[in-house]
Parts: C-alpha cells; sequence; structure tokens
C-alpha cells in the first residue's frame, strides 16, 4: 500500500494542511503541533483582547510601578508613561508575528523552523521556554499565596501553617493550573473570556475601596529617586526596555494563540483592544494602592494579594482571593504553559506531546523556584526576594529576545514575503536547512555585544547594548538577518 501524501488547500484566508503518511511518519510532526484546521479557529476579536486582560491583570502587572519608581528612579507619573509607551511599542512585533500563526495555524516554534532551521530552532525556542518556566514558578508562587490566604480566612488552623501553608498552596495551585492546560484550547478560551470581566470588576472593587482614603493627585505627584540633576532619558530608555521586556516573551510565542484566531483581522483588533490600556490601568492601580497601602492598613504593601488579605471581613478576603486565584491561572496558563509546551514538543515530536510537555514545563517552574519554597519552609536563608529580581532579569532575558524578534518579523515579510511551504517544515532535509546560519548569526552577533556590555560595565557608551537590549537587539537582529539571508538565498526555502 502507498504512503499517502500530504497536501494544502486554501480555506478563506487560512492556509489548511491536509495530513498524509509523509508527515505523519516524519521525527518533526505529531498532532499537538500541527497546523490548526480551519475548524479549530474559532477565536474572535473579543476572545483575543479577554486573552490579554486575563494575562494582564495578575500580580506582577500590578507591581510595575513600584518596580519602575524604585529601581529605575522615575516619577510615578513618568513610570505609568513609562508602561503605557512601551505597551504600544511591543504591539508591533507582536502583531507582526501573530500573521504567520493565524495564516498558516502553526506554533510559535514550527515559525521559527523557517528562520533558524528545523534543528537550529530549538535554540531560540528553548531560550524562551526557559523564562516562561521562570514566570510560571512566580505566578505559581503568588497563586499559592492566594489559596494560603483564602484557606486561612476559612479554616484558622490553616493559618498557623504560615510558611509551610503557602508552600502547600503553591502545589495546590500548580495541580490546578495543569489540568486547566491539560484540557485543551478551548478550555483557556473560555476561562480568558471567564476572567476577564471578573478580573476587572475586583479592579474596580480596589479602586471603590482604596479612594476616599487617598489623594490621586498627589500620589501621582510622588517625584523621583534619581540623583538630582541626573538625566531623565537615560534611566526613561532603561525602564522602556525593561518594560518592552514584560511581553517580549510573549511577542515570539504569540503564534501559539493567533493560530487560532478567525482572521488577521480578529487578531490585530483583539491586541489593540486589549493590551496597551489594560496594562496602564492595572499597573495604575498598583502604583496608587501601594502608595495608600500605609494609610489603608498601617504599613506599606506592593502587591494586591497581602494587601486584600489585610482586609477585615472574610467574605471579601475569600471572593476577592477567588477571582485572584482565576486571575493568576489565567496569566499562567496563556503565558507561561502554552509556550514551553510547544517548544518541548518541537525538540522530540515522536517522544513528548502536549500532556508530557505541559508537565515537564511545571517540573522546571517548581525546580526554578525551588529556593524560594524553601525560603518559606526555613530550611534555608537568603535576602533575595521574588520582586527583587525584576529588574535586572527583565532587561537581561529582552536582550535575548528581541534579536528573535526582529528575525521573524523579517523573515516572515521581507525575506519569504509571507509565504511558507509547510509541509517542509515538519521534515528533514525538504526545503528548510537543519541549521540555518543567517538566523543563528543574526541571533549571535546582538547577544555577544550584550554579554560584552555586561562585561565592560556601565562606565561605557557600550553599555547600551545591555541597558537598551530589546532595541538594539531587535533592530540589528533583524539587520543581519535580511542581509545574510538574502546573501543565502540560493541554499533556504
Amino acid at each position: 500500500m502507498s504512503e499517502s501524501v500530504s497536501t494544502l488547500r486554501t480555506v478563506g484566508e487560512h492556509i489548511e494542511l491536509d495530513v498524509g503518511d509523509d508527515l505523519r511518519n516524519s521525527p518533526r510532526y505529531n498532532d499537538d503541533i500541527a497546523p490548526t484546521r480551519a475548524e479549530q479557529r474559532t477565536w474572535s476579536r473579543w476572545n483575543v483582547a479577554a486573552l490579554w486582560v486575563g494575562m494582564a491583570i495578575c500580580v506582577p502587572t500590578y507591581t510595575l510601578g513600584g518596580v519602575l519608581t524604585a529601581y529605575f528612579g522615575l516619577s510615578v507619573s513618568e513610570a505609568l508613561w513609562t508602561i503605557l509607551i512601551a505597551n504600544i511599542v511591543v504591539l508591533v512585533p507582536l502583531t507582526l508575528n501573530a500573521y504567520p500563526g493565524t495564516r498558516y495555524g502553526i506554533p510559535c516554534p514550527v515559525v521559527l523552523r523557517a528562520s533558524f532551521g528545523i534543528i537550529g530552532s530549538n535554540v531560540p525556542s528553548l531560550i524562551r521556554a526557559l523564562v516562561a518556566c521562570g514566570w510560571f514558578g512566580v505566578q505559581t508562587l503568588f497563586g499559592g499565596i492566594a489559596i494560603h490566604l483564602l484557606l486561612s480566612a476559612l479554616f484558622p488552623a490553616w493559618a498557623a501553617l504560615g510558611g509551610t501553608g503557602e508552600v502547600l498552596g503553591f502545589f495546590i495551585f500548580w495541580a490546578a493550573n495543569i489540568t486547566v492546560v491539560i484540557r485543551g484550547s478551548e478550555s483557556i478560551k473560555h476561562l480568558e473570556t471567564l476572567a476577564a470581566p471578573l478580573l476587572l470588576a475586583v479592579a474596580i472593587g480596589l479602586i471603590i475601596w482604596a479612594t476616599p482614603k487617598i489623594s490621586i493627585p498627589e500620589v501621582l505627584a510622588t517625584p523621583a529617586n534619581r540623583p538630582e540633576g541626573a538625566s531623565f532619558w537615560g534611566y526613561f530608555f532603561a525602564a522602556l526596555t525593561a518594560m518592552v521586556g514584560f511581553w517580549a516573551t510573549l511577542s515570539l510565542n504569540i503564534p501559539d494563540f493567533s493560530r487560532y484566531a478567525r482572521s488577521q483581522r480578529s487578531q490585530v483588533i483583539g491586541q489593540i483592544i486589549g493590551l496597551p490600556l489594560t496594562m496602564f490601568l492595572f499597573a495604575g492601580l498598583g502604583v496608587v494602592l501601594t502608595a495608600a497601602s500605609f494609610e489603608l492598613v498601617g504599613e506599606t504593601i506592593s502587591d494586591p494579594i497581602n494587601l486584600i488579605g489585610r482586609i477585615e471581613s472574610p467574605f471579601w478576603v475569600v471572593l476577592a482571593m477567588l477571582v485572584i486565584i482565576l486571575a493568576t491561572i489565567s496569566t499562567n496558563t496563556a503565558a507561561n504553559i502554552v509556550s514551553p509546551t510547544n517548544v518541548f514538543q518541537n525538540v522530540a515530536p515522536k517522544l513528548i506531546n502536549e500532556n508530557k510537555g505541559v508537565i515537564l514545563t511545571g517540573l522546571i517552574g517548581i525546580a526554578l523556584m525551588s529556593w524560594e519554597l524553601l525560603k518559606k519552609l526555613g530550611w534555608i536563608e537568603t535576602e533575595v526576594s521574588v520582586e527583587g529580581l525584576y529588574s535586572n532579569w527583565l532587561i537581561g532575558y529582552s536582550s535575548l529576545l528581541g534579536p528573535i524578534a526582529g528575525i521573524m518579523v523579517v523573515d516572515y515579510f521581507l525575506v519569504r514575503n509571507q509565504q511558507y511551504d509547510v509541509i517542509a517544515l515538519y521534515k528533514d532535509n525538504a526545503g528548510y536547512p537543519a541549521w540555518h546560519l543567517p538566523g543563528l548569526v543574526a541571533f549571535g552577533v546582538p547577544v555577544t555585544l550584550t554579554i560584552i556590555a555586561l562585561i565592560i560595565g556601565n562606565a561605557s557608551w557600550f553599555y547600551g547594548f545591555y541597558t537598551y537590549g530589546w532595541f538594539t537587539g531587535s533592530i540589528l537582529g533583524g539587520l543581519i538577518y535580511y542581509f545574510a539571508a538574502k546573501g543565502f538565498a540560493g541554499r533556504t526555502a
């Protein structure tokens, strides 16, 4: 019996793959990272917008304003403007890199096969996955604290557990989060659609609770803590890079979600509606409530979970914690589990399916947060805090991810003119090389410059390759890739 051959057909603006034996037998294919079929592409603009509301309203977003004022020397109003501008900037790679996902129905690691090679795609993919696993651990930690406070409000005996209760909450939250993802993309869509209005309601409730006790104009007038006479622009661009880095992760793996969008119009409008304003408003809420927390509860508290935990009404604590748990699951699911799950499948499609990828993501997240869990149990002592990691971490990994974003955009729109050979992307030696040298060089050069900048230190102008790493990396990576890929035109698909 002869082997059936895979074919492509156009369905509206989508390209759909009819899978044959040639792909089913390929070591680079499994059903979970296969292109979505037309009937699976059901996400409207409102589903995409809800995805972003669900991801943007989370504890780290709430703390961003405090991070910018404490670590980057901005005033409160400067911090809020920086957050808004950064999210408008990051919309550009988000919407552009979503295009191949929507047209071809393929996830991010498969998109990267075109610019980095069939095997080479694992290099940028695994970097993205490691960052996501780190964020998964951070968000699960916050979710565990919310569960601990919820159970403490219901059962006084649980409150006596202290740090041990937070660790137990971590693993309860971990199990709940993993379960949602294993249920599939429709489960994620419904979760985000449910979470979005509830999260907005909690944000409004917090404003109503806090407003009578504070002066918002006074909070917004809080001055910067940078040295007197220091230039605003250096602090601003460093902060802008960090804030772009907050969603630089999703600017790469947005095809993991846009592959379910009904149309390019749906993904573009949905992202414009859902991201910038939500981030600005919730980060602004965090700035206001952190500044007001001393008046509200007698001490400065920079995260909403512990602030809400100080409310004297058990009913409102329980209700708010339930919504925060839902919020954190919705963020973690979309932002931090889907991407590494697809990445691990890309490494070994025949050995790792979606469920195994989810479990692997969860285990790595536990490992990366193990130091904080041991600290809560009282087994180790360290002055390192989760909040304190944000500033350098956001800049550091944005310097790694910027070049990848630039390469992806240039490859799809300028080098390949929005045309992929989808069947060849799932095969060895079928048109795309195992290792695509232009992509690897275009990634390696900006990263090398960033490392050199770190070694030299901030005494030199060269340090800008680190401080402004996302911008320098994405521009330089895109330029190098364009000219290198054109030079290798005869050896590429």
